[in-house]
């Protein structure tokens, strides 16, 4: 943490947007570079140094007991905002029973939060959804971008068996910094997208689709061939990553 980042941090104290305990537990992790959680897990406590962004616990493949250990020993530490990606509902459930945890849970993107803090929003980014079917994964990248500090616009159910529903709500990204574009079937709304905007438009196929979509793969191809310049590709339902690379081309616009 260099001079900038701890004056920043005593003047959120100061306002009382950060607690005492919480300055501190950012200052001591600044000499902890990880922390071992039991024989399963190696915290890296110098993440959000380095990328603004603290570590991520990916829910899918973790047992209950595995993701609870991880997370009570973030908040330990108050590391603010601390995301389990991918949790079912029935993780969740048992997690909610772990004293001292405090989950909450966002159902539609399968999010989990613990110590979860308010932040500031700045700058915009707008997250477009073809789809009611492809809401999980718009929702996983829009909570994402949210919890990182950017005000997000959601436009949903635009997809381009209806075109004029996308065009009624242009004027919605045109004063975004940068757009996620989220479709399943043959995944045209990216170009479509990509021809009518300014910024960065960043594609995200999803798994939705018939048989020929091959679990997205149809809607992947689609996107990696689109016709529209400016438009960057993440992995196919791969929400998460599309809304923490959209925050920091968000940042970016922000700072200049």
């Amino acid at each position: 943490m260099d001079q900038r980042q701890i004056y920043q941090l005593l003047c959120q104290v100061r306002s009382g947007a950060v607690s005492p305990d919480e300055a501190a537990g950012r200052l001591t992790a600044e000499t902890e570079p990880e922390m071992r959680v039991g024989n399963y897990a190696d915290i890296d406590l110098h993440r959000e140094q380095r990328q603004g962004m603290p570590e991520v616990i990916y829910g899918e493949g973790k047992s209950v007991e595995q993701i609870a250990g991880i997370a009570a020993a973030m908040k330990e530490k108050n590391i603010p905002n601390v995301m389990i990606t991918r949790l079912s509902r029935e993780k969740a459930d048992l997690l909610r029973s772990y004293e001292g945890l405090g989950l909450e849970y966002e159902a539609v993107p399968h999010i989990g939060f613990v110590n979860r803090k308010e932040t500031e929003k700045r700058g915009k980014i707008a997250v477009v959804a073809a789809g009611t079917s492809d809401l999980p994964v718009a929702e996983e990248a829009a909570v994402t971008a949210e919890t990182y500090g950017n005000f997000v616009e959601r436009v949903y159910d635009v997809g381009v068996a209806g075109l004029h529903r996308l065009l009624h709500r242009l004027p919605a990204l045109e004063d975004a910094n940068v757009v996620v574009a989220v479709a399943g079937m043959e995944g045209a709304l990216v170009s479509v997208v990509g021809g009518l905007v300014r910024c960065p438009v960043i594609g995200v196929p999803t798994s939705v689709g018939y048989g020929a979509n091959f679990g997205g793969l149809a809607a992947l191809l689609s996107m990696l061939n689109s016709c529209a310049s400016g438009v960057s590709i993440v992995n196919i339902d791969n929400g998460f990553g599309a809304g923490v690379l959209a925050s920091k081309i968000n940042r970016q616009s922000v700072h200049e």
